[in-house]
This record gives structure tokens, sequence and C-alpha cells, in this order.
């Protein structure tokens, strides 16, 4: 079949195997291009390894680490007659490359927040590694089943306390206006917090280090992000913020658990990701964020960023913040960026976007997800989506 994008608001239906395989070889290529990283751990997990920093921890890991990993993540197999979620390709293409240098690679894929699929995964850690020395939590989800009560919890991006007007972007259309959210009830803002706060993180450490799983010197990372003033209304000030707020404390009952370096929260810079997409506010504010990185030789996307996270912020003396917090979101707030970015908003219109703002990256990147728009791929040949080469 012919594998075009079809985009609905902040999804794409569709991915192309050729298209993410390149994908991941770029980003491997990126990696190697830095050098090795011979002190790093040897025995790696991920959960929410399939796409964006998940998928760009356990390439940095395997190719400039030398790690093995193991990966969960919760993904859609294609058909003879539908395409497969980009995670399936991405997962399949990675498992393919690491094979190449000798690796072994492994891939859970079910729903992570299960305790079933834990109980999986550790009996898979026994016979494979012994033990891990990192696990890294990276899950991007709108809802989990709580193990414990059987309850389905649904997260909602919205804010605390009083309507919000925000600008935003038309991602498809380029028209810039202001919108209204409504605030979250008490009970959305629970429901968000249970899903995108630091409880299943810390199940996943507590049923780890019950099983005997996690090696002397363990040490575990939940990305997080933080942003600028700009996004706060509706981000670090609402639900979602809340939740930021429950992933710290987590990190600190990990702390007590296992030690003062077991357990870090890293706030990463904007990026564009699927689950970034669906934030209000937040693709505007990458459109311009983009365009004044770029020409200053700032701009990261994933891979950098977490490579850049693994080469210079995994070190017994790297620095934290006031809540303990690892940031390699430093290039993203620094002053001079912020200045602009922020002399730039009131500014942006759907006439001034073109000169202020940079939304031809955003959408190369959004489709970059999905496996479309890369250099040397033949889009108009005829694949079979059940394959990835």
């Amino acid at each position: 079949m012919i594998i075009e994008p079809r985009v609905r608001g902040f999804i794409c239906t569709t991915a192309h195997p050729d298209g993410c395989a390149k994908n991941i070889r770029e980003q491997i290529a990126y990696v190697l291009r830095q050098g090795p990283l011979p002190e790093g751990p040897k025995r790696i997990a991920v959960v929410g390894c399939s796409t964006g920093y998940g998928l760009a921890s356990r390439i940095v890991a395997t190719f400039a680490g030398g790690a093995e990993t193991i990966g969960v993540s919760l993904e859609r197999a294609p058909t003879a007659t539908r395409t497969g979620s980009a995670g399936w390709y991405n997962n399949r293409a990675f498992e393919i490359e690491a094979q190449k240098i000798g690796r072994s690679p492994l891939t859970l894929e079910g729903d992570a927040f299960s305790d079933e699929m834990k109980k999986t995964f550790i009996d898979n850690v026994r016979e494979r590694f012994g033990q891990l020395d990192m696990l890294v939590y990276s899950l991007a989800s709108p809802v989990r089943t709580d193990p414990d009560t059987g309850q389905t919890h649904r997260s909602a991006i919205k804010p605390l306390g009083a309507p919000v007007g925000i600008k935003t972007l038309n991602t498809e259309t380029g028209e810039v206006f202001e919108t209204t959210i409504a605030p979250a009830s008490e009970d959305e803002a629970a429901a968000t917090v249970a899903v995108m706060g630091g409880a299943d993180w810390k199940r996943w450490i507590d049923q780890l280090a019950d099983a005997g799983v996690l090696a002397p010197g363990f040490r575990t990372l939940n990305y997080t992000y933080i942003g600028s003033e700009l996004t706060w209304p509706i981000y670090w000030n609402g639900t979602l913020g809340r939740a930021k707020v429950d992933l710290d404390r987590k990190a600190e009952q990990i702390r007590q658990r296992l030690g003062e370096d077991a357990a870090r929260v890293v706030a990463l810079k904007a990026v564009v990701t699927q689950a970034s997409s669906a934030i209000p506010v937040v693709p505007l504010y990458g459109t311009v964020l983009f365009k004044v990185m770029k020409p200053l030789g700032l701009h990261e996307g994933c891979i950098e960023q977490i490579d850049r996270l693994f080469r210079t912020r995994l070190g017994a003396d790297a620095e934290v913040d006031e809540e303990k917090r690892l940031r390699v979101d430093d290039w993203e707030l620094s002053p001079e960026v912020q200045a602009e970015v922020s002399r730039r908003w009131p500014l942006l219109t759907t006439e001034t976007l073109g000169e202020l703002a940079d939304l031809a990256e955003y959408r190369s990147q959004f489709l970059r997800l999905f496996g479309f728009g890369i250099d040397g791929v033949d889009y108009a040949r005829d694949v079979d989506p059940r394959i990835v080469d």
C-alpha cells in the first residue's frame, strides 16, 4: 500500500515503516558522532520506550553506553491493510539496529500501569539481567486504571481556580487566536494527578525493590517539563503542574527508601511530541522558541537533549535545583532566549506568525514522529505495513 499521513488535530492516524526506521537510524548516527560513554549504566529499563524522550534514552544507552535494555510500551500492531502505530515501528527498527552491534534488546508491549505487566517485567529482568542499574520512566498517557481500586482516571489539561484566556495556534491552518479554558474541577485535578503524577513510577520502583532486582547504586529518572512563564497559566499553574508537584513528592519518597541519589526528576526543554501537541499554548510557544533558538545554535530535539543529559548530568557531581531535579532545560530558559521569546509573544498574530515563529519546523518535526517528511525515504513505494526493514 501507499502510506500517506492522515492528520486529525494533534494525532496522525498513520505511520510509515520506512520513515520510522530511517528516523531511528538518524538518531543513532547522531549519538555515534558524539562518541562512546563507557562509564554509563549497562542494564537499563525504559518504561515508555517507543517514542520521544523514552526512545531517545534507549538509543543513547545502547549506542553510546553499550547497554542492554528492556523496554515497555503499548502499541498498535499493523495489519495487511492498516499501519501500526509509530511506536510499533520504532520498537522494531531499534531492535534491528541494536542487534547489529551485538545487543539483545527486549520490548514488552502492554499496559505499563498494570501489575501484570510489572510481574512479567520482573520475571524477564531476573532471567536476562539479574538486576537493573537504571530505570527511565517516560510514560505519556491520558488514561490510567489504578490496579488497587480498578478505577479508570482520565487527565484534564486545564487551569485551576478560574478560567484562563490564552493565545494558541491551529497547527493545521496556521491560525493564531485567543481562547478561554474553563478551570478544572477538583475531581478532574485529582484524576490528572492519578494519571500524570508519580504514583505509577513509585509503584514500579517499589515492586522492583521488593523483588530484589535493583542493583547496588541503582538510579531512576522521570522526565518532566516546567517551561517558561508564558506557558504557566495552562501548564505549571494548572492540573499538569499539580501532577508535577506530586512527581517531585514521589521522587523524594523513592530517595528515602533507596538513597539520596537514587531518584531524579529531569526537567527537559519543549520539543514536538504527541503528548505536547495536545496541550493548548505549547505548540505556539514551541514555534516561537524554535525560531529563536535555532540561530543561536541552541535548538535541540529529543535525541540531542537526552544525549546531553547522559553525558553531562548523570555524574556524581551533577548539580540539582532546589527541588533536587536535574535541569536540561537551561538553554531554553536562558535569559537571552526567554527575553526574545517574550518580546515576540504579544506581537504574534496569524499574519505575523511567518516572521516571528517557525511553523514549518514544528510541522516537520510533528510529521517525523510518524515517519513522514524524512529525506531519503521513497513515499511513493508500495510497502507492506507489517514489515520493518
